[in-house]
C-alpha cells in the first residue's frame, strides 16, 4: 500500500506561483514534482482562497462569497415556496369546512365598491 505524502505550505504556494507566473506548463511542473494535475489544481484553487498564508486572490475571494449566497438564495428560496405551499393548504382547509376569516385571507382586496 502506497502511503501519503505530506506536502509542506511553503512547497505548495511555491509549485503554485510557478504555475501562475507562466513560466511552465501544468504537465511540466506535474512530472517536475511528481503529483497529479488534480491535486496541482486543488492547490490552485487553495492557494487564490489565501490558503497558503497569502492574500487571497479578490476574483476567488468574490466568486467563494458569490457561490455562499447563491446556495443561500436557494435554501431562502425553498423554504419560502413551502410557507406559500402551506398557507395555501391552511385557506383550502378553511374554505372546505366554511370557516372563512378576513384576517387569515390576504390574497383578498377590497374592490372600489367596497370602498366607497
Amino acid at each position: 500500500m502506497r502511503q501519503q505524502r505530506n506536502f509542506s505550505i511553503e512547497f505548495k504556494k511555491q509549485v503554485v506561483e510557478e504555475l501562475i507566473s507562466g513560466s511552465s506548463r501544468p504537465s511540466q511542473i506535474c512530472r517536475r514534482y511528481n503529483i497529479v494535475s488534480s491535486l496541482l489544481d486543488h492547490w490552485k484553487k487553495q492557494y487564490n482562497l489565501g490558503k497558503f498564508d497569502n492574500e487571497p486572490v479578490q476574483e476567488a475571494a468574490l466568486q467563494d462569497r458569490i457561490e455562499k449566497l447563491e446556495r443561500l438564495v436557494g435554501k431562502l428560496t425553498l423554504e419560502n415556496e413551502f410557507l406559500k405551499k402551506a398557507y395555501q393548504h391552511k385557506l383550502s382547509q378553511q374554505a372546505r369546512n366554511g370557516k372563512s376569516s378576513n384576517n387569515t385571507d390576504l390574497n383578498s382586496r377590497p374592490s372600489a365598491k367596497d370602498v366607497n
